[in-house]
């Protein structure tokens, strides 16, 4: 399938939710690090058409890969073993030759996908490098670490629309070749082109912690993981968070992790709000915003499903881009993920309600409902309110247990308020907060 024919199968509302990327993403350079179990696997003519549609939208790509399985089975097939498997301990001079041979392969294999969707792509040169040495006393003989990357080179070649394959192999003064860990490779060329985001494409569905999948983790929750309990993420994804980390302390605003396996992983994970796999972020790429006119439609999309299914009021386009000065928005990585609006009272300054409280399904459990109520409830405070109340016909227990209301009666609606509440016929429970 052509990128076009590719682009031309996605529905309508798909090409409406891409749309609104396109701007963000214009001429920002993504590096997508490809682990070796990706490349092997049968979705890499997918994922590198997803790649194609990347370009088409003028995103800059830079293509990292690993080598890892490719060379096990070298290792395997020729009956030769070998010293390290990752590029983070000792290469030996048989382990090298074998890396090198496995590298060419891989680096021709993507070579050859990316050149039948009719992308120019190149083979680089571009990562020089020198010896590890001795640590602890170990001599790491043919593992290297970087020593400098050619961004001129590089940056040039992403200009003229070229995609840059850069090989886990560096090269030293007097160009003899160094192993080097491809996730160690991925952050640093990230940094030093100050990509916009590392793609990790990996064989797990996304960071996975005490067994189960995170959708999104602060960059200080996954630092305090890995340094005081880091038995419980997964060893398959450690060195990975580890890199990240690394990468948004030297700038890198997000780092995600995707299951490379599944079919449009890429372009969902960048391209949606929930996204597939697992994004690591900076706090900065967290917040709680008033909202404006640009966000109506995608408050209106956010709660229709809730909306159906009677958990919140419904609320036409028209009213909420008409109250839409009330409302409140929580974004990670500048995607809306939940809503709340606060509504005052002419006869009763200080009592203020809250309402359209919403958290997209995939980050539920994770506090950012409580983080809403509290910065509205803060907001209320800042303006004079002295209390707080919801109307609630599902989510009574999260507002008493979660977050500190008790239940109440209608006589505390003012008469407006209780004019709408009993013409509604809903009946829910009335819930109230003293913020004095």
């Amino acid at each position: 399938m052509s990128t076009a024919q590719q682009i031309s199968s996605l529905k309508p509302t798909d090409l409406r939710g891409i749309l609104q990327y396109v701007p963000r993403f214009k001429d920002h350079i993504f590096i997508i690090a490809l682990d070796g179990l990706i490349v092997g696997d049968d979705n890499l003519p997918n994922l590198l058409l997803d790649i194609a549609v990347l370009r088409s939208l003028q995103i800059k790509i830079v293509l990292v890969h690993g080598i890892g399985s490719q060379l096990q089975e070298l290792s395997e097939n020729k009956g030769i073993s070998i010293s390290d498997i990752q590029g983070t301990g000792v290469t030996d001079k048989v382990t090298l030759d074998l890396a090198i041979q496995a590298s060419s392969d891989v680096s021709h294999q993507i070579l050859e996908g990316l050149t039948q969707t009719g992308l120019k792509c190149a083979i680089t040169n571009s990562i020089r490098s020198v010896p590890v040495g001795v640590v602890k006393g170990i001599d790491h003989q043919f593992s290297g670490k970087i020593d400098r990357i050619d961004q001129k080179f590089i940056l040039h070649l992403v200009d003229e629309g070229v995609i840059p394959i850069i090989q886990p192999i560096g090269f030293d003064r007097n160009g003899y070749s160094l192993r080097i860990n491809s996730d160690l490779l991925a952050t640093e060329v990230g940094i030093a082109l100050q990509a916009t985001k590392i793609l990790f494409l990996t064989p797990t569905p996304g960071l996975m912690i005490h067994g189960k999948i995170r959708r999104q983790i602060a960059v200080e929750e996954l630092a305090k993981l890995l340094d005081e309990k880091p038995d419980v993420i997964d060893a398959n994804t450690q060195s990975k968070a580890i890199h990240a980390i690394k990468a948004i302390e030297q700038g890198i605003p997000r780092i995600h992790l995707i299951d490379g396996r599944a079919h449009d992983s890429l372009l969902n994970e960048i391209f949606s709000n929930e996204g597939i796999g697992t994004l690591i972020y900076g706090n900065e790429y967290q917040q709680i915003r008033r909202a404006s006119r640009k966000d109506v439609r995608l408050i209106y999309n956010l709660t229709r499903n809730s909306v159906r299914k009677e958990e919140l009021v419904h609320r036409t386009l028209q009213s909420i881009e008409k109250n839409i000065d009330r409302f409140y928005v929580f974004e990670i990585d500048e995607n809306i993920i939940a809503c709340i609006s606060l509504n005052r009272f002419p006869s009763n300054p200080e009592l203020v309600e809250i309402a359209s409280l919403f958290v997209l399904q995939p980050y539920g459990g994770q506090g950012i409902g409580k983080k809403m109520v509290e910065f509205i409830c803060l907001e209320a405070g800042k303006k004079g309110a002295k209390k707080v109340i919801a109307l609630s016909t599902q989510n009574f227990s999260f507002f008493t247990t979660v977050c500190g209301f008790i239940e109440t009666t209608k006589d505390i609606l003012p008469q407006e308020r209780l004019q709408s509440y009993e013409k509604a016929g809903r009946n829910p429970k009335i819930i109230l907060k003293d913020l004095s």
